[in-house]
């Protein structure tokens, strides 16, 4: 156990963390707007790994050389996310959209609903068992040598999901629909009486977060190589709490929950066992919440009543 050997898992632990963060996004984001447990955005992005290997094989990217593998890779980026983010407007204007004045138990059952259609859809487009992915990065070490190994895998996470980040963040602080959105999640009413359009902002928070989401399912499957029907629920259930252990409805808060748990996973993996793994991660999730039931970055609000 060398000091080589830490920062491996560490590094596995940083990369694992930004996926998880970028999935997260999409649960705190729709949370801090309308105050929704969208259950259904993990399979939303299992449904976006179906469509990146079916175009994957499209587009013959298995076989293309490096420069036309990266600029299908981008395109893939871009499909799966307008893929995902157009389906996740279509289901909050179909299902959540009339539930926005129902109890709130309504909305949540109808998003675990949406969730089981999901996955047969998933099921139907896959098949039962798991599909490979095809592994259009080359494997070798960019550091050379033996020592400490970094891959292309690891180079494509960053450059994607940290721009992503980062665009996200200055969309919400800085641009028009960004000050919308947290007029809107502050107070919806007072939001529509200045000449916000509510539903519009909703929407446009939905296909945000589905255009992430499909960006982390492209990621996903050249990271993983590994994609199959029932995908989302365990990496939608690692995302929920990376965003309810950083703040459920803070943007800092979810990425700094993915990549805490991401760290979690990797050194529990390597240094204690893999089957402790998730067992650790709320362990220590339920430890901080009883310290600090608003996550690590949330704020306390008082209860409107």
């Amino acid at each position: 156990m060398s000091v080589q050997f830490f920062l491996q898992q560490c590094l596995i632990g940083l990369t694992n963390g930004a996926l998880i963060a970028l999935v997260a996004l999409g649960y705190t984001m729709v949370y801090g707007i309308i105050g929704l447990i969208n259950f259904a955005h993990g399979d939303l992005i299992m449904l976006g790994a179906c469509l990146a290997l079916t175009l994957v094989g499209a587009l013959g990217l298995a076989a293309a050389g490096p420069a036309a593998t990266w600029m299908g890779i981008i395109l893939l980026v871009v499909l799966c996310g307008l893929f995902c983010g157009g389906l996740n407007v279509a289901v909050d204007r179909l299902v959540y959209k009339p539930l926005r004045t129902a109890p709130k138990l309504a909305p949540l059952v109808s998003a675990i609903g949406v969730s089981f259609i999901f996955m047969n859809v998933g099921l139907f487009w896959l098949g039962p068992s798991d599909r490979s992915f095809p592994e259009l990065l080359p494997s070798t070490n960019l550091l050379g040598g033996e020592g400490l190994q970094v891959t292309w895998k690891d180079l494509l996470v960053l450059l994607v999901v940290a721009p992503l980040m980062v665009g996200l963040t200055l969309l919400v602080r800085t641009t028009r629909l960004g000050r919308a959105m947290r007029a809107v999640c502050q107070d919806p009413t007072a939001a529509a009486l200045v000449g916000i359009d509510v539903d519009r902002v909703i929407a446009a928070t939905f296909f945000i977060g589905g255009f992430l989401g499909g960006a982390a399912s492209v990621i996903y499957g050249l990271y993983i190589n590994t994609i199959g029907f029932q995908m989302g629920f365990q990496n939608g259930l690692y995302a929920f709490t990376a965003a309810v252990l950083g703040g459920i409805g803070s943007i800092p808060g979810a990425v700094l929950g993915g990549v805490v748990i991401g760290l979690v996973r990797a050194l529990s993996s390597a240094y204690v066992s893999e089957r402790w793994t998730g067992g650790i991660v709320f362990a220590i999730l339920i430890v901080i919440l009883v310290f600090r039931p608003e996550g690590l970055l949330g704020k306390r609000v008082k209860e409107k009543v």
